[in-house]
């Protein structure tokens, strides 16, 4: 990737800010630091000036003049960095180390205002300074800076005690070039990381765009790219993963509802129109067209049913509803519909039965998970009406597991192949041996997005003879 490209980018436009910010920040580092340890290291020369000066100062004390030119002759031999000289009023140099000063020096008593240079004794060559400092021509010699303390003595001698700045001079030179290349490899190393790591970054970015190109271009079944590094990208590519696979649910069963209302839907509509138009054909009666007419509002209602629930399944598979949510007492909700359901199970000589005592709250809608629960029941009312043994319908509830299962039992035919029962729960589907029940296969689907809707799940099972139908709630807990 080319690198205009490359700084077109929000990640390469903050990481080349940072990197500026940063080499500002050290750069100004290097400078505080080097400026530092110039001025700790300038303060522990004063202080080293100012105890010679003491130690010169007793011995003029005890000795006078005399002593003190000797203790000054015996430092001066001595090696090191301190530097001694004794001055005549004129400035002209009579003892010490030093061969030479830069004009000025000695004409200002205290602290010389900044660094000066002068020259050892044994360092030029024998065309030198003369006595008062000035350089005669053709001399070459080597120089240092120093800073000293001048002072004046009563009979208006010099003297100087001053250090040389040649240690602290290598020091801030070392600590500047330290930091240097300290501040060069972090550089770098900041330019590699942005290099290999924002490329990493770009690449997948590029891969999460190529996937979504794919996407818009109608393949729903592609998915962005997970690498299980566990960072933003692949938490980002989860969610989207997620959303894109709730979108083609939702997309797969509007196909199905698609289909289904042209398949299941027709014959209804094609009995309507056959009725009615054998109602006009020929010389019918009143009564039969009565009869007609009654048939054609009964069918007309099933069909609106039909798509009442079609719609309702719909809006709770997308997650939709405007129904309230409040608590609701489940076993309430039990009673109410084996009540309701007593005598239509009686006429076809079903035992309905019901073992429900104390209080099962949860958070739900009552009208949806009432209209779930008259579903179920319905279905095992009327597929266990034909069973040999005493037809038996049987309504618990239980608390399991964190969870409030209310259970439907019933002693019919039952759905003996797993794969059949898994199938029992799509829209429109009618098994072989439900064919001749009346119906629109749209019960236990209505009764699953209930369950979906509650955050909940519909199980069918095997009961040995007949059919188990449990319907799982969170105990307790909101949508």
């Amino acid at each position: 990737m080319a690198l205009p490209t490359v700084m077109k980018t929000t990640a390469a436009r903050l990481s080349a800010m940072y990197l500026l910010l940063f080499t500002i920040c050290a750069v100004l580092l290097v400078f505080y630091m080097t400026s530092l340890s110039v001025r700790m290291l300038t303060a522990q020369t004063q202080e080293t000036i100012n105890e010679e000066v003491q130690g010169l100062g007793r011995a003029y004390q005890r000795g006078g003049l005399p002593l003190l030119v000797r203790t000054i002759e015996r430092r001066a031999r001595q090696p090191g960095a301190n530097l001694y000289l004794i001055a005549d009023a004129n400035g002209r140099i009579l003892s010490g180390n030093v061969e030479s000063l830069e004009p000025g020096v000695l004409e200002v008593e205290g602290w010389t205002e900044s660094p000066f240079a002068y020259e050892r004794f044994g360092e030029s060559n024998p065309e030198r300074r003369t006595g008062t400092g000035q350089e005669q021509a053709g001399g070459r010699s080597e120089t240092h800076e120093a800073i000293a303390l001048v002072l004046r003595l009563p009979n208006q001698m010099i003297v100087l005690v001053g250090r040389d700045l040649g240690e602290p001079e290598r020091f801030r030179i070392v600590v500047r070039r330290a930091l240097m290349v300290a501040l060069g490899m972090m550089a770098l190393g900041g330019l590699l990381i942005w290099y290999f790591v924002g490329r990493r970054a770009l690449k997948r970015i590029d891969n999460v765009s190529k996937a979504s190109r794919r996407i818009m271009g109608g393949d729903l079944s592609g998915r962005l790219p997970v690498t299980g590094a566990g960072d933003e990208f692949d938490r980002l590519s989860e969610n989207l993963n997620a959303m894109l696979a709730r979108i083609a649910n939702l997309n797969e069963g509007l196909k199905q509802v698609s289909d289904n209302i042209a398949h299941d839907l027709k014959t209804p509509l094609t009995r309507l129109r056959n009725r009615a138009e054998a109602a006009l054909s020929g010389k019918a009666k009143t009564a039969e067209y009565r009869e007609a007419l009654e048939s054609t509002i009964a069918e007309s209602d099933q069909l609106i049913k039909t798509f009442n629930a079609i719609l309702m399944i719909s809006r709770l598979e997308a997650g939709y509803s405007a129904e309230s949510v409040s608590k609701v007492d489940l076993a309430d909700a039990v009673r109410d519909v084996v009540e309701l359901y007593e005598p239509a199970a009686e006429e076809v000589g079903v035992t309905l039965e019901t073992a429900v005592s104390g209080e099962f709250v949860i958070e739900g809608n009552r009208e949806l998970i009432g209209q779930a629960l008259s579903n179920v029941v319905d279905n095992a009312i009327k597929y266990s009406a034909g069973a040999t043994e005493k037809p038996t319908v049987r309504v618990t509830l239980e608390k399991i597991a964190g969870e409030v299962r209310l259970r439907v039992t019933d002693n019919g035919p039952g759905i003996a192949d797993e794969a059949d029962r898994q199938r029992a729960t799509e829209r429109f589907v009618r098994l072989e041996h439900s064919r001749t029940q009346p119906g629109s296969g749209l019960g236990l689907s209505l009764a699953k997005a209930v369950m979906t809707f509650h955050g909940g799940r519909l199980d069918l099972l095997p009961a040995d003879p007949g059919l188990s139908v449990v319907m799982s709630f969170p105990s307790g807990a909101n949508r």
